[in-house]
């Protein structure tokens, strides 16, 4: 999703840590990627839930501003399969907490990677407000 519709101001790409003041050179990031949630429970929601995930602005953690190109090569990856370059505490922290919110699953490949990324990260205490 490509931010068209903005006239101004100046954006933070957390996965590369670049700021852009183009807003043609931002996307927003489904952190838990849409295919993914597919895979992890969303093919069993009804189409207004899987509707109220892909809009989620009840948390800020569900959708990232970030660089274009870096948003298309994440794709629909999970962190077993790929990790921005700066942060990735951070955003274990986020995918995690979009998994909880939406009572997502995660398979044996996603647990591994992200135990192992855990144990490099500072023991942070996450609070969601479950969507579903």
């Amino acid at each position: 999703m490509t931010c068209s519709n903005v006239s101004g101001g100046r954006w933070f790409s957390y996965y590369d840590r670049v700021s852009w003041t183009d807003p043609g050179r931002i996307d927003i990031d489904h952190v838990v990627p849409l295919a993914e949630a597919w895979d992890s429970g969303a093919r069993n929601w009804t189409s207004s839930q899987r509707q109220s995930y892909a809009n989620d602005l009840g948390d800020y953690r569900s959708l990232v501003g970030v660089t274009d190109s870096v948003n298309q090569a994440k794709g629909d990856k999970d962190p077993a399969e790929w990790l921005p370059t700066y942060d990735k505490c951070r955003y274990l922290r986020e995918f995690v907490a979009v998994k909880i919110r939406w009572r997502l699953t995660v398979n044996s490949g996603e647990k591994t990677a992200m135990q192992n990324l855990a144990a490099g990260c500072s023991n942070v205490t996450i609070t969601v407000t479950r969507a579903i």
